[in-house]
Protein backbone atom coordinates (compact mmCIF):
# COMPACT_ATOMS: atom_id res chain seq x y z
CA UNK A 1 0.00 0.00 0.00
CA UNK A 2 2.87 2.46 0.91
CA UNK A 3 4.46 1.75 -2.21
CA UNK A 4 0.93 2.62 -4.06
CA UNK A 5 1.49 5.62 -2.57
CA UNK A 6 4.39 7.04 -3.33
CA UNK A 7 4.10 6.08 -6.60
CA UNK A 8 1.03 7.77 -7.21
CA UNK A 9 2.31 10.49 -5.21
CA UNK A 10 5.29 10.76 -7.83
CA UNK A 11 2.78 10.52 -10.75
CA UNK A 12 1.19 13.37 -9.39
CA UNK A 13 4.69 15.57 -9.70
CA UNK A 14 5.44 14.57 -12.51
CA UNK A 15 2.26 15.60 -14.28
CA UNK A 16 2.47 19.53 -12.36
CA UNK A 17 5.52 19.47 -13.47
CA UNK A 18 5.23 19.04 -16.90
CA UNK A 19 2.10 21.27 -16.92
CA UNK A 20 3.48 24.23 -15.76
CA UNK A 21 6.34 23.23 -18.33
CA UNK A 22 3.65 23.03 -21.01
CA UNK A 23 2.17 26.34 -20.13
CA UNK A 24 5.19 28.43 -20.16
CA UNK A 25 6.35 27.03 -23.25
CA UNK A 26 3.13 27.38 -24.83
CA UNK A 27 2.69 31.14 -23.44
CA UNK A 28 6.12 31.68 -24.99
CA UNK A 29 5.32 30.73 -28.17
CA UNK A 30 1.98 32.50 -28.01
CA UNK A 31 3.79 36.00 -27.23
CA UNK A 32 6.34 34.99 -30.30
CA UNK A 33 3.31 35.29 -32.60
CA UNK A 34 2.50 38.57 -31.10
CA UNK A 35 5.81 39.77 -31.86
CA UNK A 36 6.23 38.75 -35.11
CA UNK A 37 2.40 40.20 -35.98
CA UNK A 38 3.77 43.16 -34.68
CA UNK A 39 7.19 43.05 -36.48
CA UNK A 40 5.16 43.18 -39.61
CA UNK A 41 3.61 46.15 -40.03
CA UNK A 42 4.57 50.07 -39.66
CA UNK A 43 6.94 51.22 -38.07
CA UNK A 44 9.05 48.02 -38.35
CA UNK A 45 7.93 46.82 -41.75
CA UNK A 46 8.88 42.93 -41.68
CA UNK A 47 6.14 42.02 -43.94
CA UNK A 48 7.23 38.52 -44.63
CA UNK A 49 6.38 38.08 -40.85
CA UNK A 50 2.97 38.13 -41.57
CA UNK A 51 3.20 34.40 -43.64
CA UNK A 52 4.29 32.96 -40.86
CA UNK A 53 3.49 34.70 -37.46
CA UNK A 54 0.41 32.58 -36.54
CA UNK A 55 2.43 29.43 -36.64
CA UNK A 56 3.60 29.28 -33.05
CA UNK A 57 0.41 30.34 -31.61
CA UNK A 58 -1.21 27.35 -33.56
CA UNK A 59 1.37 25.06 -32.02
CA UNK A 60 0.90 26.36 -28.93
CA UNK A 61 -2.83 25.82 -28.88
CA UNK A 62 -3.35 22.64 -30.35
CA UNK A 63 -0.48 20.56 -28.69
CA UNK A 64 2.01 22.37 -26.29
CA UNK A 65 -0.77 23.79 -23.60
CA UNK A 66 -3.00 21.71 -21.93
CA UNK A 67 -6.23 21.33 -23.33
CA UNK A 68 -7.83 23.33 -20.47
CA UNK A 69 -5.53 26.56 -21.15
CA UNK A 70 -5.36 25.92 -25.19
CA UNK A 71 -7.48 29.26 -25.47
CA UNK A 72 -5.00 31.29 -23.54
CA UNK A 73 -2.85 30.96 -27.01
CA UNK A 74 -5.14 32.90 -28.76
CA UNK A 75 -5.59 35.36 -25.73
CA UNK A 76 -2.22 36.10 -25.50
CA UNK A 77 -1.34 36.40 -28.97
CA UNK A 78 -4.06 38.28 -30.51
CA UNK A 79 -4.31 40.84 -27.55
CA UNK A 80 -0.59 40.96 -27.47
CA UNK A 81 -0.62 42.00 -30.98
CA UNK A 82 -3.15 44.65 -30.80
CA UNK A 83 -1.41 45.78 -27.35
CA UNK A 84 1.91 46.20 -29.91
CA UNK A 85 0.20 47.41 -32.51
CA UNK A 86 -2.16 49.82 -31.04
CA UNK A 87 0.91 50.82 -28.35
CA UNK A 88 -0.23 54.32 -26.75
CA UNK A 89 -2.12 55.35 -29.93
CA UNK A 90 -5.39 55.57 -27.37
CA UNK A 91 -3.28 56.83 -24.15
CA UNK A 92 -5.25 60.29 -24.21
CA UNK A 93 -8.71 58.70 -24.94
CA UNK A 94 -11.83 56.96 -23.08
CA UNK A 95 -10.92 54.48 -20.94
CA UNK A 96 -12.01 51.54 -23.23
CA UNK A 97 -10.05 52.68 -26.19
CA UNK A 98 -7.46 52.33 -23.82
CA UNK A 99 -8.27 48.54 -22.37
CA UNK A 100 -9.60 47.50 -26.15
CA UNK A 101 -6.45 45.10 -26.49
CA UNK A 102 -7.43 43.55 -22.70
CA UNK A 103 -11.03 43.06 -24.05
CA UNK A 104 -10.06 41.64 -27.41
CA UNK A 105 -7.53 39.00 -26.28
CA UNK A 106 -10.17 38.34 -24.09
CA UNK A 107 -12.70 37.47 -26.70
CA UNK A 108 -10.17 35.37 -28.40
CA UNK A 109 -9.47 33.07 -25.40
CA UNK A 110 -12.59 32.28 -24.97
CA UNK A 111 -12.94 31.76 -29.03
CA UNK A 112 -10.11 29.90 -29.24
CA UNK A 113 -10.29 27.79 -25.89
CA UNK A 114 -13.39 25.99 -28.26
CA UNK A 115 -11.55 25.70 -31.50
CA UNK A 116 -9.30 22.87 -30.05
CA UNK A 117 -11.63 20.32 -28.45
CA UNK A 118 -13.58 21.13 -32.23
CA UNK A 119 -10.77 19.89 -34.39
CA UNK A 120 -9.54 16.84 -32.18
CA UNK A 121 -13.39 15.75 -33.08
CA UNK A 122 -13.45 16.74 -36.77
CA UNK A 123 -9.70 14.80 -37.06
CA UNK A 124 -8.27 18.83 -38.18
CA UNK A 125 -9.77 18.10 -41.96
CA UNK A 126 -11.69 21.64 -41.14
CA UNK A 127 -8.43 22.98 -39.45
CA UNK A 128 -6.95 25.53 -42.61
CA UNK A 129 -10.09 26.84 -43.56
CA UNK A 130 -12.06 27.07 -40.30
CA UNK A 131 -9.31 28.87 -38.97
CA UNK A 132 -8.74 31.52 -41.97
CA UNK A 133 -12.77 31.97 -41.83
CA UNK A 134 -12.97 32.71 -38.29
CA UNK A 135 -10.58 35.43 -38.24
CA UNK A 136 -11.64 37.08 -41.51
CA UNK A 137 -15.28 36.81 -40.36
CA UNK A 138 -13.81 38.30 -37.24
CA UNK A 139 -12.45 41.04 -39.49
CA UNK A 140 -15.61 41.52 -41.10
CA UNK A 141 -17.55 42.26 -38.27
CA UNK A 142 -14.56 44.83 -36.89
CA UNK A 143 -15.02 46.70 -40.30
CA UNK A 144 -18.20 47.83 -39.53
CA UNK A 145 -17.82 49.26 -35.50
CA UNK A 146 -17.02 52.27 -35.15
CA UNK A 147 -14.35 52.43 -32.65
CA UNK A 148 -12.24 50.06 -34.26
CA UNK A 149 -13.27 49.53 -38.02
CA UNK A 150 -9.80 47.92 -40.90
CA UNK A 151 -7.32 48.76 -37.77
CA UNK A 152 -4.92 45.59 -37.81
CA UNK A 153 -5.99 43.99 -40.43
CA UNK A 154 -3.57 41.44 -41.78
CA UNK A 155 -3.64 42.43 -44.78
CA UNK A 156 -2.32 46.42 -44.04
CA UNK A 157 1.12 44.93 -43.50
CA UNK A 158 2.00 44.70 -47.29
CA UNK A 159 0.75 48.26 -48.23
CA UNK A 160 4.75 48.66 -49.57
CA UNK A 161 4.07 45.58 -52.16
CA UNK A 162 2.21 46.61 -54.93
CA UNK A 163 3.12 43.56 -56.86
CA UNK A 164 1.63 41.53 -54.61
CA UNK A 165 -1.73 43.69 -53.39
CA UNK A 166 -3.74 43.92 -57.23
CA UNK A 167 -6.05 41.30 -56.66
CA UNK A 168 -7.56 43.25 -53.96
CA UNK A 169 -9.00 45.28 -56.61
CA UNK A 170 -11.65 42.44 -57.20
CA UNK A 171 -11.63 40.30 -53.52
CA UNK A 172 -11.06 43.43 -51.90
CA UNK A 173 -8.88 43.98 -48.29
CA UNK A 174 -10.65 40.75 -47.41
CA UNK A 175 -9.35 38.35 -49.97
CA UNK A 176 -5.74 39.37 -49.13
CA UNK A 177 -6.32 38.81 -45.41
CA UNK A 178 -8.15 35.55 -46.33
CA UNK A 179 -5.25 34.28 -48.03
CA UNK A 180 -2.71 35.20 -45.42
CA UNK A 181 -4.65 33.59 -42.79
CA UNK A 182 -4.95 30.31 -45.10
CA UNK A 183 -1.19 30.01 -45.70
CA UNK A 184 -0.52 31.00 -41.84
CA UNK A 185 -3.03 27.86 -41.00
CA UNK A 186 -1.74 25.34 -43.87
CA UNK A 187 1.78 25.75 -42.79
CA UNK A 188 0.69 25.28 -38.76
CA UNK A 189 -1.18 22.01 -40.09
CA UNK A 190 1.82 20.94 -41.45
CA UNK A 191 3.89 21.59 -38.78
CA UNK A 192 1.76 19.92 -36.11
CA UNK A 193 1.80 16.72 -38.27
CA UNK A 194 5.75 16.63 -38.52
CA UNK A 195 4.97 17.13 -34.43
CA UNK A 196 2.93 14.59 -34.02
CA UNK A 197 5.54 12.12 -35.58
CA UNK A 198 7.81 13.09 -32.83
CA UNK A 199 5.87 13.56 -30.03
CA UNK A 200 2.37 12.85 -28.09
CA UNK A 201 2.11 15.12 -25.32
CA UNK A 202 -1.09 14.13 -24.27
CA UNK A 203 -2.58 10.05 -23.66
CA UNK A 204 -5.39 10.56 -26.11
CA UNK A 205 -5.24 12.89 -28.81
CA UNK A 206 -5.99 13.38 -32.52
CA UNK A 207 -3.16 13.17 -34.67
CA UNK A 208 -3.11 15.27 -38.01
CA UNK A 209 -2.72 12.84 -40.75
CA UNK A 210 0.29 14.41 -42.85
CA UNK A 211 -1.06 13.95 -46.26
CA UNK A 212 -4.08 15.77 -45.93
CA UNK A 213 -1.53 18.60 -44.31
CA UNK A 214 0.48 18.22 -47.31
CA UNK A 215 -2.43 18.55 -49.56
CA UNK A 216 -3.64 22.18 -47.71
CA UNK A 217 -0.21 22.84 -48.51
CA UNK A 218 0.11 22.29 -51.82
CA UNK A 219 -3.64 23.92 -52.30
CA UNK A 220 -3.00 27.11 -50.93
CA UNK A 221 0.62 27.65 -52.30
CA UNK A 222 -0.91 27.04 -55.96
CA UNK A 223 -3.61 29.67 -54.60
CA UNK A 224 -0.73 31.77 -53.69
CA UNK A 225 0.79 31.48 -57.34
CA UNK A 226 -2.29 32.43 -58.63
CA UNK A 227 -2.25 35.56 -57.02
CA UNK A 228 0.90 36.77 -57.74
CA UNK A 229 0.40 35.82 -61.38
CA UNK A 230 -2.63 38.13 -61.22
CA UNK A 231 -1.36 40.93 -59.08
CA UNK A 232 1.50 41.16 -61.89
CA UNK A 233 -1.10 41.03 -65.01
CA UNK A 234 -3.06 44.06 -63.17
CA UNK A 235 -0.20 45.71 -61.73
CA UNK A 236 0.36 48.56 -64.42
CA UNK A 237 2.44 51.96 -64.80
CA UNK A 238 -0.25 54.59 -66.79
CA UNK A 239 1.24 57.84 -67.74
CA UNK A 240 1.09 60.51 -65.02
CA UNK A 241 -2.33 63.32 -65.61
CA UNK A 242 -2.28 65.76 -63.01
CA UNK A 243 0.10 67.35 -60.98
CA UNK A 244 -1.22 67.52 -57.34
CA UNK A 245 -0.29 68.78 -54.13
CA UNK A 246 -0.98 68.01 -50.43
CA UNK A 247 0.08 70.74 -48.06
CA UNK A 248 1.02 69.65 -44.11
CA UNK A 249 1.03 73.08 -42.11
CA UNK A 250 1.96 71.15 -38.83
CA UNK A 251 -0.07 74.00 -36.91
CA UNK A 252 -3.90 74.51 -36.26
CA UNK A 253 -4.94 77.99 -38.29
CA UNK A 254 -6.50 80.20 -35.87
CA UNK A 255 -4.60 83.59 -36.59
CA UNK A 256 -4.22 85.88 -39.78
CA UNK A 257 -0.49 84.64 -39.79
CA UNK A 258 -1.40 80.75 -39.74
CA UNK A 259 -3.99 81.84 -42.45
CA UNK A 260 -1.13 83.70 -44.92
CA UNK A 261 1.44 80.69 -44.32
CA UNK A 262 -1.52 78.67 -45.98
CA UNK A 263 -1.93 80.59 -48.70
CA UNK A 264 2.10 81.03 -49.06
CA UNK A 265 2.18 77.04 -49.55
CA UNK A 266 -0.41 77.03 -52.01
CA UNK A 267 1.11 79.99 -53.81
CA UNK A 268 4.66 77.40 -53.51
CA UNK A 269 2.67 74.36 -54.86
CA UNK A 270 1.05 76.18 -57.86
CA UNK A 271 4.36 77.70 -58.85
CA UNK A 272 5.63 73.80 -59.03
CA UNK A 273 3.09 73.22 -61.41
CA UNK A 274 0.39 71.64 -58.99
CA UNK A 275 -3.08 71.82 -60.34
CA UNK A 276 -5.24 70.57 -57.52
CA UNK A 277 -3.65 71.26 -53.73
CA UNK A 278 -5.86 69.88 -50.44
CA UNK A 279 -5.54 71.43 -47.28
CA UNK A 280 -5.85 69.43 -44.03
CA UNK A 281 -8.88 68.22 -42.21
CA UNK A 282 -10.19 71.63 -40.41
CA UNK A 283 -7.57 73.44 -41.93
CA UNK A 284 -10.11 76.45 -41.10
CA UNK A 285 -12.24 77.21 -38.44
CA UNK A 286 -15.03 78.87 -40.89
CA UNK A 287 -17.06 78.51 -43.57
CA UNK A 288 -14.90 79.70 -46.66
CA UNK A 289 -18.19 80.16 -48.28
CA UNK A 290 -19.21 82.40 -45.79
CA UNK A 291 -16.46 84.23 -44.16
CA UNK A 292 -13.06 85.12 -46.16
CA UNK A 293 -14.39 83.97 -49.32
CA UNK A 294 -13.22 86.70 -52.02
CA UNK A 295 -9.81 86.12 -50.78
CA UNK A 296 -9.87 82.38 -51.34
CA UNK A 297 -11.60 83.21 -54.38
CA UNK A 298 -8.83 85.24 -55.19
CA UNK A 299 -6.27 82.62 -54.78
CA UNK A 300 -7.88 80.18 -56.19
CA UNK A 301 -7.89 82.39 -59.51
CA UNK A 302 -4.59 83.55 -58.91
CA UNK A 303 -3.10 80.65 -58.95
CA UNK A 304 -5.60 78.67 -61.29
CA UNK A 305 -5.79 75.80 -59.28
CA UNK A 306 -8.54 73.54 -57.34
CA UNK A 307 -8.47 73.90 -53.96
CA UNK A 308 -9.77 71.25 -51.53
CA UNK A 309 -10.43 72.97 -48.35
CA UNK A 310 -11.39 70.91 -44.75
CA UNK A 311 -13.19 73.38 -42.34
CA UNK A 312 -14.65 72.76 -39.29
CA UNK A 313 -17.44 74.42 -37.51
CA UNK A 314 -19.65 73.88 -34.22
CA UNK A 315 -22.66 74.42 -33.92
CA UNK A 316 -25.42 73.38 -30.83
CA UNK A 317 -25.80 70.69 -32.84
CA UNK A 318 -22.94 69.57 -32.60
CA UNK A 319 -19.44 69.77 -35.25
CA UNK A 320 -19.81 70.54 -39.06
CA UNK A 321 -16.39 68.67 -40.45
CA UNK A 322 -16.72 69.10 -43.76
CA UNK A 323 -14.67 70.24 -46.94
CA UNK A 324 -15.60 71.83 -50.21
CA UNK A 325 -13.39 72.14 -53.48
CA UNK A 326 -12.92 75.69 -55.44
CA UNK A 327 -12.62 75.73 -58.80
CA UNK A 328 -9.92 78.30 -60.25
CA UNK A 329 -13.07 80.09 -61.79
CA UNK A 330 -14.30 81.33 -57.97
CA UNK A 331 -16.83 78.64 -57.94
CA UNK A 332 -17.97 76.26 -54.45
CA UNK A 333 -18.28 73.06 -56.43
CA UNK A 334 -20.32 71.63 -53.09
CA UNK A 335 -19.72 70.03 -49.64
CA UNK A 336 -19.43 66.87 -48.48
CA UNK A 337 -19.42 65.87 -44.32
CA UNK A 338 -17.81 63.32 -42.66
CA UNK A 339 -18.82 59.76 -43.12
CA UNK A 340 -17.35 58.11 -40.16
CA UNK A 341 -16.84 60.52 -37.44
CA UNK A 342 -14.58 59.17 -34.49
CA UNK A 343 -17.03 58.56 -31.85
CA UNK A 344 -14.86 57.82 -29.07
CA UNK A 345 -13.50 61.29 -29.32
CA UNK A 346 -17.01 62.76 -28.95
CA UNK A 347 -16.96 64.03 -32.69
CA UNK A 348 -20.14 64.56 -35.11
CA UNK A 349 -20.42 65.05 -38.41
CA UNK A 350 -23.87 66.66 -38.83
CA UNK A 351 -23.92 66.70 -42.74
CA UNK A 352 -22.99 63.05 -43.33
CA UNK A 353 -24.64 60.92 -46.45
CA UNK A 354 -23.46 62.24 -49.40
CA UNK A 355 -20.86 61.32 -51.82
CA UNK A 356 -20.83 63.94 -54.44
CA UNK A 357 -18.31 64.02 -57.42
CA UNK A 358 -17.58 67.12 -59.42
CA UNK A 359 -16.74 67.02 -63.04
CA UNK A 360 -13.56 69.99 -63.80
CA UNK A 361 -10.86 70.31 -66.16
CA UNK A 362 -8.52 67.74 -64.60
CA UNK A 363 -10.82 64.80 -64.06
CA UNK A 364 -13.67 63.27 -61.90
CA UNK A 365 -12.77 64.88 -58.23
CA UNK A 366 -14.00 63.47 -55.20
CA UNK A 367 -13.37 64.11 -51.19
CA UNK A 368 -13.53 61.81 -47.83
CA UNK A 369 -12.47 62.73 -44.47
CA UNK A 370 -9.47 61.26 -42.50
CA UNK A 371 -11.28 58.62 -40.25
CA UNK A 372 -13.53 57.62 -43.27
CA UNK A 373 -10.38 55.69 -44.43
CA UNK A 374 -10.76 52.84 -41.33
CA UNK A 375 -13.73 51.95 -43.77
CA UNK A 376 -14.32 50.27 -46.70
CA UNK A 377 -17.53 51.73 -47.35
CA UNK A 378 -16.87 55.48 -48.03
CA UNK A 379 -14.67 55.19 -50.96
CA UNK A 380 -16.33 52.35 -52.47
CA UNK A 381 -19.60 55.20 -52.45
CA UNK A 382 -17.62 57.79 -53.77
CA UNK A 383 -15.91 55.40 -56.64
CA UNK A 384 -19.79 54.65 -57.78
CA UNK A 385 -20.12 58.19 -58.74
CA UNK A 386 -17.11 57.60 -61.15
CA UNK A 387 -14.65 59.20 -59.38
CA UNK A 388 -11.26 59.74 -60.69
CA UNK A 389 -9.11 61.09 -58.06
CA UNK A 390 -10.01 61.48 -54.47
CA UNK A 391 -8.77 64.09 -51.91
CA UNK A 392 -8.41 62.82 -48.29
CA UNK A 393 -7.58 66.03 -45.67
CA UNK A 394 -6.94 64.45 -42.06
CA UNK A 395 -6.14 65.12 -38.52
CA UNK A 396 -3.88 62.29 -37.02
CA UNK A 397 -1.82 62.32 -34.20
CA UNK A 398 1.74 60.91 -33.73
CA UNK A 399 0.80 57.64 -32.77
CA UNK A 400 -0.79 56.87 -35.35
CA UNK A 401 1.23 58.42 -38.38
CA UNK A 402 3.65 55.30 -39.23
CA UNK A 403 0.20 53.19 -39.69
CA UNK A 404 -2.51 55.68 -40.97
CA UNK A 405 -1.32 56.44 -44.57
CA UNK A 406 -1.34 52.74 -44.93
CA UNK A 407 -5.14 52.45 -45.12
CA UNK A 408 -5.13 55.04 -48.25
CA UNK A 409 -2.99 52.51 -50.48
CA UNK A 410 -6.13 50.08 -50.12
CA UNK A 411 -8.79 52.47 -51.05
CA UNK A 412 -6.79 53.31 -53.37
CA UNK A 413 -6.66 50.08 -55.11
CA UNK A 414 -9.98 48.81 -54.20
CA UNK A 415 -11.31 51.35 -56.06
CA UNK A 416 -8.31 52.18 -58.48
CA UNK A 417 -8.52 55.89 -57.95
CA UNK A 418 -5.75 58.09 -57.27
CA UNK A 419 -5.77 59.68 -53.44
CA UNK A 420 -3.74 62.40 -52.13
CA UNK A 421 -4.34 62.88 -48.19
CA UNK A 422 -3.24 65.77 -46.55
CA UNK A 423 -2.26 65.33 -42.99
CA UNK A 424 -2.57 68.30 -40.32
CA UNK A 425 1.36 67.21 -38.97
CA UNK A 426 2.36 63.53 -39.71
CA UNK A 427 1.65 61.49 -42.34
CA UNK A 428 0.55 63.42 -45.92
CA UNK A 429 0.64 60.81 -49.10
CA UNK A 430 -0.18 61.03 -52.45
CA UNK A 431 -0.91 57.32 -53.62
CA UNK A 432 -1.45 56.34 -57.45
CA UNK A 433 -4.59 53.87 -58.44
CA UNK A 434 -2.20 50.81 -57.72
CA UNK A 435 -1.21 51.89 -54.45
CA UNK A 436 2.34 53.08 -55.53
CA UNK A 437 3.42 55.57 -53.15
CA UNK A 438 4.15 58.71 -55.21
CA UNK A 439 5.61 61.04 -52.52
CA UNK A 440 4.61 60.79 -48.51
CA UNK A 441 6.24 62.91 -45.17
CA UNK A 442 5.45 60.72 -42.90
CA UNK A 443 6.76 61.05 -39.15
CA UNK A 444 5.67 61.00 -35.25
CA UNK A 445 7.19 64.35 -35.22
CA UNK A 446 5.27 67.66 -35.89
CA UNK A 447 6.49 68.82 -38.98
CA UNK A 448 5.43 71.10 -42.23
CA UNK A 449 5.68 69.90 -45.59
CA UNK A 450 3.86 70.67 -49.03
CA UNK A 451 3.91 67.36 -51.31
CA UNK A 452 4.30 67.98 -55.23
CA UNK A 453 3.54 64.74 -57.62
CA UNK A 454 2.23 63.89 -61.10
CA UNK A 455 -0.37 60.98 -60.73
CA UNK A 456 -2.16 58.87 -63.33
CA UNK A 457 -6.14 59.49 -62.52
CA UNK A 458 -8.02 56.17 -62.06
CA UNK A 459 -10.40 54.37 -63.91
CA UNK A 460 -13.18 53.31 -61.04
CA UNK A 461 -13.72 50.60 -63.06
CA UNK A 462 -12.51 47.61 -59.87
CA UNK A 463 -14.51 44.60 -59.90
CA UNK A 464 -14.61 45.44 -55.75
CA UNK A 465 -16.55 48.68 -56.40
CA UNK A 466 -19.61 46.77 -57.44
CA UNK A 467 -18.92 43.78 -55.52
CA UNK A 468 -18.24 45.15 -52.53
CA UNK A 469 -17.03 43.30 -49.69
CA UNK A 470 -17.75 39.93 -50.72
CA UNK A 471 -15.22 37.82 -49.49
CA UNK A 472 -15.78 38.97 -46.25
CA UNK A 473 -19.36 38.23 -46.32
CA UNK A 474 -18.28 34.89 -47.69
CA UNK A 475 -16.14 34.45 -44.14
CA UNK A 476 -18.50 35.57 -42.02
CA UNK A 477 -20.97 32.98 -43.03
CA UNK A 478 -17.90 30.43 -42.98
CA UNK A 479 -17.65 31.42 -39.22
CA UNK A 480 -21.43 31.18 -38.95
CA UNK A 481 -20.85 27.57 -40.66
CA UNK A 482 -18.12 26.25 -38.23
CA UNK A 483 -19.93 27.55 -35.30
CA UNK A 484 -23.04 25.38 -35.73
CA UNK A 485 -20.90 22.61 -37.01
CA UNK A 486 -18.88 23.06 -33.33
CA UNK A 487 -22.33 22.97 -31.27
CA UNK A 488 -22.88 19.35 -33.39
CA UNK A 489 -20.77 17.97 -33.31
CA UNK A 490 -19.72 18.49 -29.81
CA UNK A 491 -23.79 17.11 -29.28
CA UNK A 492 -23.09 14.17 -31.06
CA UNK A 493 -20.12 13.41 -29.12
CA UNK A 494 -22.14 13.21 -25.86
CA UNK A 495 -24.81 11.41 -27.08
CA UNK A 496 -22.72 8.68 -28.03
CA UNK A 497 -20.88 8.37 -25.14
Amino acid sequence: MKTAIVTDSATEKTYRRQFWVRSVIGLVLAALSAALFILAFPPYDLWLLIWVGLVPMLVAQHRILPRCLSGLATGVSVGGFFWGYFSNMFANSVWYMRWLPLMIGIVAALVGGRERAFHERTCYRWFVFQGAALWVGIEMIRGFVPVIGTWGFAAYALYEQPWLIQPVSVFGIYGLSLLILLTNYALAQVTLALFDRCWRLDSAFQPVALHHARSWLVGVGAALAAWIGLSMALLDAPAPDVRVAAVQPAIRIRSEEGLQWLYAQTRRAAAQGAKLIVWNEGALPFDPQVEHTEELRALAFETGTYLVIGYGIRTEQGLRNEVTVLAPEGEFLGVYGKDHPVAFAGETSLTRGSYPVYNTTLGRLGTIICYDLDFTDTARRVARNGVQLIAVPSFDWPAIAAKHYSHVVFRAVENRVAMVKADIAFDSAIIDPYGRIIKRAVKPVSEPATLVADVPLGTANAPAIFLGDWVGWLCLAGMIFFIVLDLLTAFWERESS
